[in-house]
């Protein structure tokens, strides 16, 4: 069995029976093997959140030539986000400059394997996800206003200094709220938290159509696919 030390940062696409394998009279697993029709695995490095967020989110739009323009344009429009925050700019120039390059790699070709084998380049998908928790830190600042209250530290600077801007840090429901916010994405999140609790779902923000599916299981995040009658 690969290890999770030797596990892609991104899977190819499997079936959803896999997660049936371990525990096939899990009510949870069979919930969400009728409801969905695969799953890829994000490796659990701490960073998983942001790979599969900007991995399944630049998936959904592979084929959608506007949404990929309109989410280009957000992404390079968040470079004002961290300005704003108080991030100099000589510190994550290039990582938007990574993460723009790859946007039109994918938007030029539209294949599915240019966009896993970008993603699965070490330091072309970390660059991208410390961009993005760069992009959560501003953005939970500059509406500290709101954000403040769900936050237990001495300061909002402070958690995001130690929290949510280092690698391998994992996010909590805040910075979800704060990165769908920023870059305009809804996500579904199913909620796994033991094989003795009930299936839990999370729309963020809420009242939203998802456009990524997530499963959520013991501090970790995989991509969902629902099935055509989900």
């Amino acid at each position: 069995m690969m290890s999770t030390t030797d596990a892609p940062l991104v899977s190819d696409k499997l079936d959803i029976t896999t997660l049936l394998q371990k525990q096939p009279e899990d009510a949870n697993y069979q919930d969400i093997s009728q409801r969905y029709d695969c799953i890829r695995r994000i490796k659990g490095d701490g960073n998983c959140f942001y790979r599969a967020l900007s991995y399944g989110h630049l998936e959904s739009v592979l084929d959608n030539s506007k949404e990929m323009q309109n989410f280009k344009e957000t992404v390079m429009q968040s470079r004002t986000e961290l300005l704003s925050a108080g991030f100099d700019e000589n510190t994550f120039l290039d990582m938007l400059k990574t993460f723009v390059q790859v946007i039109e790699k994918v938007e030029a070709d539209k294949q599915g394997s240019t966009l896993l084998n970008l993603f699965t380049d070490q330091t072309t998908s970390d660059t991208i996800v410390r961009y993005l928790r760069f992009l959560t830190s501003a953005y939970l600042q500059n509406h500290a206003e709101f954000f403040q209250h769900f936050v237990e530290a001495p300061s909002l600077k402070e958690y995001c200094t130690q929290e949510v801007e280092p690698m391998a840090m994992e996010c909590d429901h805040v910075e979800i709220l704060a990165l769908s916010q920023a870059l305009g994405i809804s996500i579904k999140i199913e909620y796994m938290e033991g094989s003795n609790s009930d299936l839990t779902q999370h729309i963020i923000p809420e009242g939203t159509k998802p456009s990524l599916h997530l499963l959520y299981k013991a501090s970790h995040y995989d991509i969902l696919y629902p099935g055509k009658q989900s």
